[in-house]
């Protein structure tokens, strides 16, 4: 006779019973236990996570290692369910812990299994792949081919994941061989699952639905809700790719509904978006906007649940925030210009706009819900919002109390990254490039400057740069005829984070800002926040002991960097660190109260981080890198009063593109508080450096704006004989408010150790 849920409920009860009656503490915890089980078979998470602590406690009060390890993965898999992937993680690592701690290889192997799969529901695909391979070493010495089997699936997901379709592939039937080897049905049906989603990214729908039915089937078979509403999904998916639309949201509608009853929030988040995609296809905007809106709903109850997690939000934010695309898309669809701004600015920068929440101490309610009457009050100039969808790039340009222009733009042949790419290459200036001396190595790069010469002006405004002529006419032309004055703000996105706006335009000054709701945050900053006086300029920071294996130096001397902060220096009367004393600590323990910040050194070519002289009490001969390089944890973890840094260094506005925008290390200055950021967007040249930057500080200390000197500084390298092509003045981009100094206030910054040098 096959126990039901109340029989089994009704007997770990019992054992709890007789466990308390007898005063045994361990098969106390061991009811528990089992009870957390039960419930989160049940799908009951919160009363699972109840039990499960009551089992842990116990557990831990008795001394029982093995059970306290496993009583944090299940709390683990638990949140998991809930989609509290941080939460999940930390248990995870606990039972790691306590499994190497107690020697239980098996238990080691079940716990890499479980962090690979919540870094890859965050979109950490690296870290998930490491934990995966680390999983199948452990299964394969202890000999064991279920969970061997298990290890291959979880490869292929995440190589699926990836879009490497064929190592998919493979893994994927390695695992549903093994799942019959060892007649395990439910991993069995995971397998057939895996494969169809594999087929399907192929094109090939027919074999991809084929094996979603054999899913569905063993789901039922085996009672697995959770796979079950998997299967609806996957089916609905497929034969939404066949144009097969009613029996697509028959299938979604399944989905939705087993959900609901299992309470899995990302599940909800996938059905309420398919179903929404199938109403738009059949003209149903109105429909499809209400399901929209409950996809981003339940998006963002998963999110809130990361808390303070930056990097954890940002994976999430770029693996599942598909919904917004589609609500933003389908509101212009229906007319609604001003909610599809909403709405696309509401999916824009969400962690830096929580982070600059809590830096700013900002009720979160005055700025929770973004609003067309939120974003144009008191809004500083004329600004110009963009959003991609596909090759089309939508343009809102936005003035306080005027309203909202609109227009729309397709790029012909090519992306937005194809179109960057293309434009860099045109001006020499990659990313992939070797960086001596700050400069552009000239054995590497063609420095002809035969390509540049003078375009006649464009509408309303002035345009004298060749090469950067297609991505103007992508980026300004569609907009020129709108725009007053000599101020913009550019809310770009996508690829085009990594344009130069600030050499688009001779006539107009334009700085860019990650989203709308972090311009205003910044804005909104108590007027106490930023310092007004002491500046930190590091210049040329000595990195000699720095080496490769063959012995010889990383990085070169920078003397235009040097004379750079002398001569900043002497305009504020500031003596700056170079050489040996521009350590890593000593810099990220001045940073942190002063007005203005300049860094000239040696940029890293991926994310911007930032060559520092090494610290002196670092425990190896040889400097690691966590002892010299600044990186963007280093300086996120920093509370900055900064009103401007300078980051004059090669790649500083480089990154990884997200949905978050660029994650680099100009970003990591915005989080950590500073209200502008000046970097650079490829690597620059040393000497052209200097003289770029002396002209900057010359037009800073005359009053004016951060936005107008960088202007000015751009001409006047132009203007020079063996500087005046693009790659030299026009990577230098500013990011954030237009702020201007009172060099008066800046005092001197007390120095002794550079005193006595």
């Amino acid at each position: 006779m096959v126990d039901t849920n109340l029989d089994v409920l009704e007997r770990h009860m019992q054992e709890l019973s007789v466990a308390r009656k007898e005063e045994d503490r361990q098969g106390e915890g061991l009811a528990y236990f089992n009870l957390g089980r039960y419930y989160q078979g049940t799908a009951d998470f919160n009363q699972a996570i109840t039990n499960y602590t009551e089992a842990l406690a116990i557990f831990k009060e008795v001394g029982f290692k093995a059970g306290e390890g496993k009583a944090y993965g299940n709390l683990g898999n638990t949140y998991h369910s809930l989609g509290n992937f941080k939460q999940a993680i930390e248990y995870h690592h606990q039972d790691l812990s306590i499994a190497k701690e107690v020697g239980d290889r098996a238990g080691e192997e079940i716990a890499y299994g479980n962090l690979g799969n919540a870094y890859q529901s965050l979109g950490n695909l690296k870290q998930a792949i490491e934990y995966y391979h680390q999983r199948l070493c452990i299964a394969k010495e202890v000999e064991d081919r279920a969970r061997e089997g298990t290890a291959y699936g979880n490869l292929g997901n995440a190589y699926q994941s990836l879009g490497n379709f064929k190592q998919a592939i493979e893994y994927h039937h390695q695992d549903l061989s093994i799942a019959k080897e060892v007649e395990d049905r439910a991993r069995e049906g995971k397998a057939y699952c895996n494969l169809g989603i594999a087929y399907k990214s192929l094109g090939n729908f027919k074999q991809a639905i084929e094996y979603h039915h054999q899913h569905l089937s063993i789901a039922k078979e085996v009672g697995d809700m959770a796979r079950e509403g998997a299967a609806y999904c996957n089916l609905g998916i497929a034969y939404q790719s066949l144009g097969n639309f009613k029996q697509a949201i028959e299938y979604h509608h399944q989905q939705l509904s087993i959900c609901k009853e299992t309470v899995d929030p990302i599940g909800l988040t996938i059905a309420c978006y398919h179903i929404g995609l199938v109403h738009e296809f059949f003209g149903s905007l109105s429909k499809a906007l209400n399901y929209y809106r409950l996809s981003i709903y339940y998006f963002d109850e998963v999110r809130r649940l990361l808390w303070s997690e930056d990097a954890w939000k940002i994976s999430f934010r770029d693996t599942n925030g598909f919904a917004y695309t589609a609500l933003w898309t389908a509101l212009l669809k229906n007319g609604e210009v001003d909610e599809a701004l909403s709405a696309a600015e509401q999916g824009r920068a969400q962690a830096l706009a929580d982070i600059l929440k809590m830096q700013y101490s900002i009720d979160e309610k005055s700025t929770m819900k973004v609003t067309i009457s939120l974003v144009m009050k008191d809004l500083p100039t004329q600004t110009v919002f963009t959003a991609l969808d596909g090759n089309t790039i939508s343009f809102w340009l936005l003035r306080d109390n005027i309203g909202i222009n609109f227009r729309q733009k397709k790029i012909e042949n090519g992306s937005a990254k194809s179109l960057m790419k293309s434009t860099f290459k045109q001006i020499n200036a990659g990313t992939v490039v070797r960086c001596e001396n700050r400069s552009l190595d000239r054995q590497w790069c063609d420095f002809s400057s035969s390509r540049e010469g003078v375009e006649e002006a464009v509408q309303s405004l002035s345009f004298s740069v060749h090469s950067l002529q297609p991505l103007y006419d992508v980026l300004v032309t569609p907009i020129a005829d709108l725009i007053q004055g000599d101020d913009l703000v550019f809310v770009p996105d996508g690829h085009f984070c990594l344009a130069p706006f600030s050499a688009m335009s001779d006539s107009v000054r334009i700085r860019a800002i990650p989203s709308l709701t972090a311009l205003k945050l910044i804005t909104m900053a108590p007027d106490d926040f930023q310092s007004k006086n002491e500046a930190l300029l590091v210049g040329d920071p000595c990195l000699s002991e720095v080496i490769y294996g063959t012995g010889e130096p990383m990085y070169g001397q920078l003397p235009c960097a040097k004379k750079e902060v002398d001569i900043i220096g002497e305009l504020l009367q500031t003596l700056p660190l170079t050489g040996k004393n521009a350590t890593k600590a000593e810099v990220l323990k001045r940073m942190r109260s002063v007005a203005l910040i300049h860094v000239a050194a040696h940029g890293d070519d991926g994310s911007g981080e930032i060559a520092l002289a090494p610290n002196p009490e670092r425990t190896s001969q040889i400097p690691e890198e966590e002892d010299y390089m600044l990186s963007l944890s280093d300086v996120q973890a920093v509370r900055l009063q900064a009103r401007l840094v300078v980051l004059s260094c090669c790649h500083s506005g480089q990154g990884e593109v997200k949905s978050e925008g660029i994650v680099g290390i100009a970003r990591a200055f915005l989080c950590a508080g500073a209200r502008s950021v000046l970097v650079s967007l490829w690597a620059i040249d040393d000497e052209a450096t200097f003289m770029f930057m002396k002209s900057f500080y010359q037009h800073l200390a005359d009053r004016k704006s951060a936005s107008t000197a960088l202007h000015h500084a751009m001409k006047s390298l132009q203007e020079t004989k063996n500087y005046s092509a693009i790659k030299y003045w026009a990577p230098f981009v500013l990011i954030g408010d237009d702020v201007t100094f009172e060099f008066g206030e800046l005092e001197h910054v007390k120095n002794e150790t550079m005193s006595k040098t």
